[in-house]
């Protein structure tokens, strides 16, 4: 598999570089949408008596757990994950009590632990320079690796193609292909949202069906 992923770890480097630790310093342009993003992630977890684990795969800059924070979310043990030192660094800096897991997991899946959840929020959505073949095949790579890591379900988002225009830059993937994927080989347990009005649909994969 092509390694220009790596070109996206760079991109958001760029972005945090130029940007600092904001919304446009982890690529989303509006700071009310990301936050709508953090909500719909969250909504993957299902109502539970107990602590459940989440790992924030991408997570930037910890803004998932700041809004966590800022919410009153309990019942969930965050864990972040990214492969840029720069957003590691930052993040355990900022909040010393997490867990962070530096690393490229295509390169080294054998040291990322199992989690009740995994969220994936951004890492997708965006190719830069890569075909549509080359994302589509990291996507699914990616996937199948972290669906494995996860106990109960992962949540992702992607570009839609129900959009006036496509940006070449942009992840615009077709829902048929998608469910074709999942139901193929992770798994027939999935829901679709693209009900919280952004350019983009978010798909939660779990397990088991409740």
């Amino acid at each position: 598999m092509s390694s220009g992923y790596h070109s996206l770890i760079r991109h958001y480097e760029d972005c945090l570089a130029r940007h600092g630790d904001t919304h446009r310093g982890v690529d989303w342009p509006n700071a009310d949408d990301a936050a709508k993003r953090y909500r719909v992630m969250l909504e993957l977890i299902k109502p539970s008596h107990g602590l459940v684990t989440l790992l924030d795969f991408g997570c930037g800059a910890s803004h998932l757990y700041q809004y966590m924070l800022e919410r009153g979310v309990e019942n969930v043990s965050y864990a972040g994950l990214d492969a840029s030192p720069a957003f590691c660094d930052l993040s355990s800096k900022k909040y010393p009590q997490n867990e962070y897991f530096c690393l490229d997991v295509l390169a080294e899946p054998e040291r990322l632990a199992t989690f009740d959840y995994v969220v994936m929020n951004g890492v997708f959505t965006e190719k830069r320079e890569m075909s549509y073949d080359a994302m589509w095949d990291y996507f699914r790579n990616m996937l199948r690796v972290i669906f494995g890591k996860a106990r109960r379900g992962i949540a992702f988002n992607v570009m839609s193609k129900e959009v006036d225009w496509e940006r070449d830059d942009l992840f615009h993937v077709p829902l048929t292909d998608l469910t074709h994927f999942l139901a193929r080989e992770l798994s027939r347990h999935y829901v679709v949202r693209h009900d919280y009005g952004l350019y983009e649909y978010t798909t939660y994969v779990y397990k088991e069906s409740n």
